[in-house]
């Protein structure tokens, strides 16, 4: 048997050089957001799923592995890439170790998976990006509510099943938590109960969760209000589910356009995803027109100096809060002063801002979750670190302006969100070459 060549080395640095407008056309991945949810009701429905589009993302690729740990099975059709078939497979004899899941921030999605496996479920606290503590007090009372036990260290938290039949479900959330409603969702699939659900979050991320579990027969109701959930009649078959297009991804690369006075059409997406991104970039002067399944930044823009006000919220049709550094980015080329808000990740300003201040960007910090700029400003090429992913992807826009050479590290981080946005970026003109060590 032939030996196997070994994997080339993944790039430990990005070397980017400013140059003409971009320009193009790209197809976006599949989103890592809203594909961490779908793996982990795999295992809380206990069907067959075939699911496409899947990102090959870092965190995707781990929680891939996790939920195989978990016992359930994968395979890949041949021919179809971006495709997985997954199903309940062999379980082992306790609840599985998973040291790994400290690595990742939705590692707690694992928790209805593994009570529908094992009747428990044993996790490190929640890791990954360092951009605030991922809190798991709403989650711990969702699963009180069930009637769960819980228990915690410093280490990690077990929760572990009632075992007691429900009918019906009733709690309000005080914030509307994208994880934490994900999370009520899973549980009430596992019990197989109705759930009334008050102050929900409705991001994309959620109401595809719930799209996927309306087409296997779940009975969904989704308001500004209440989610309302109820099982199936009857048991049924196979799913075949779809991850969406990552909506990130694309504002970042539309951002990327602008930045740059390029035009470009962005596919792959729901377009109504990026809706209020491309708002905010017309009142800006920067004409962007939204389809069903795509983005298009148009030529000729023509900067107002009206001020952005890109504040992050979990509010119905509310700013997501990972468009907000790429925003930030291309406001340092804009004028007007722009304000910025993110209180949601509390601790992403504290890495962004010194990233960008590395570039020579003058940016006022008026709390540690809000900070305003005046534009335009020149920005000189440096050495700058992804200390998180969407830092990361501002940090590329921001170098596309910048004069000289910018050479950015931390490209592990990166991975974790986007299987390859520096080879998009090029795919558009970006002037970017790997480092490999």
């Amino acid at each position: 048997m032939p030996v196997p060549a070994p994997a080339a080395a993944a790039p430990h640095a990005l070397t980017v050089r400013p140059g003409s407008p971009l320009g193009g056309v790209v197809t976006v991945d599949g989103s890592k957001n809203a594909c961490l949810p779908l793996l982990a009701a795999v295992a809380a429905t206990g069907r067959h799923v075939r699911l496409g589009n899947v990102p090959a993302s870092a965190d995707v690729q781990l929680m891939l592995d996790l939920i195989r740990q978990c016992g359930i099975r994968i395979s890949y059709p041949v021919g179809e890439s971006g495709s997985l078939i997954l199903w309940p497979g062999t379980l082992g004899p306790a609840t599985p170790d998973l040291p790994d899941a400290a690595c990742i921030r939705a590692s707690y999605y694992l928790v209805p998976a593994l009570l529908a496996l094992y009747g428990s479920a044993v996790l490190p606290w929640p890791g990954g990006c360092h951009i605030g503590e991922r809190g798991m007090g709403e989650h711990f009372k969702i699963y009180e509510t069930f009637g769960d036990t819980v228990r915690s260290d410093e280490g990690r938290y077990c929760v572990t099943a009632s075992g007691r039949k429900l009918g019906q479900v009733r709690l309000d959330l005080p914030f509307r938590s994208r994880g934490a409603t994900i999370a009520a969702v899973l549980r009430a699939v596992v019990a197989d109960c109705r759930l009334v659900l008050g102050n929900p979050n409705l991001s994309p991320e959620t109401t595809t969760l719930l799209a996927v579990l309306q087409e296997g027969g779940w009975d969904v109701h989704a308001s500004d209000e209440t989610i309302t959930l109820a099982p199936p009649q009857a048991a049924g078959g196979g799913l075949h589910w779809w991850v969406p297009g990552d909506k990130i991804e694309a504002g970042t690369l539309a951002c990327a356009l602008a930045a740059t006075g390029g035009a470009g059409r962005i596919e792959g997406l729901r377009g109504g995803d990026v809706r209020l991104l491309a708002g905010l970039l017309n009142q800006a002067g920067i004409p962007v027109s939204v389809a069903a399944d795509a983005v298009t930044v148009h030529p000729d823009a023509q900067p107002t100096g009206r001020p952005l006000r890109a504040i992050a919220s979990l509010a119905p049709d509310g700013l997501d809060a990972d468009f907000e550094p790429s925003l930030m980015a291309l406001a340092l080329g804009l004028p007007g002063t722009h304000l910025f808000g993110d209180s949601i990740n509390p601790g992403r300003h504290h890495n962004l801002l010194p990233q960008l201040a590395r570039l020579g960007a003058r940016i006022d910090a008026l709390s540690p979750t809000q900070c305003r700029l005046t534009g335009p400003q020149r920005l000189t090429g440096a050495l700058v670190e992804a200390t998180d992913i969407r830092t990361g992807s501002a940090l590329l826009i921001a170098a596309l302006t910048a004069r000289g050479t910018t050479t950015l590290t931390g490209l592990d981080q990166l991975r974790r969100g986007h299987a390859d946005l520096p080879g998009k970026l090029r795919a558009l003109g970006a002037d970017l070459t790997e480092l490999v060590r």
